[in-house]
């Protein structure tokens, strides 16, 4: 099993959880070569969701309950993650705009541990979920690895593992090397201009 979403760029998803939300922002049609939208269609949206879900509950250890979407769904479901996506949610800034709410419920387990469990059904539960997730990275910290390209013609999320977290390309030899290389043509012209 891999995220579905993610797996299409060959990244690494991010750890544990907030994969889940790495993959649910990675169903935009983007990439190079272009890749299709998952959320665009009701069947494809389902079996986008219920593999991340799948893979959510299996990295996560907590079993989970499918999540039916309906034909409604699809568009609050695209506007939230469009929202996720939006540069003041997601590049680094540890705080998300305040566009959505959603229904959580703490529990307190057998063990003294408080569990925040999602709520809601259809695209509410997956946003539910998705910021319980974003909410717990902000917590510990890992929030602003989390990063989109910087490659406006490729826009994939990725996960920043480098050491002073300054990644700005999901690849460096797909989306680096090729802008750099734009870079260093552009100055040559302007040098050669002079």
């Amino acid at each position: 099993m891999s995220w579905p979403a993610t797996a299409r760029y060959d990244r690494d998803p991010a750890p544990g959880g907030l994969a889940f939300v790495q993959d649910l922002m990675n169903t935009i049609a983007a990439g190079k070569p272009r890749t299709t939208d998952l959320l665009q269609d009701l069947g494809d949206a389902q079996a986008w969701l219920d593999q991340a879900l799948a893979e959510w509950g299996r990295v996560t250890g907590t079993p989970t309950a499918g999540i039916d979407l309906d034909p409604r769904d699809l568009k609050e479901l695209r506007t939230f993650r469009d929202d996720l996506r939006r540069p003041d949610g997601a590049d680094g800034d540890s705080t998300l705009p305040s566009l959505h709410t959603a229904a959580v419920a703490l529990q307190l387990g057998g063990d003294g541990q408080v569990r925040v469990e999602p709520r809601g059904t259809g695209w509410r539960r997956v946003a539910s979920l998705a910021l319980i997730e974003i909410f717990q990275a902000q917590q510990a910290g890992t929030w602003q690895r989390f990063k989109r390209c910087r490659n406006d013609r490729c826009q994939t999320m990725f996960f920043d593992r480098s050491r002073n977290n300054s990644g700005v390309w999901h690849d460096v030899k797909l989306c680096g090397n090729a802008a750099n290389l734009r870079a260093y043509r552009a100055r040559q012209r302007t040098k050669s201009a002079s």
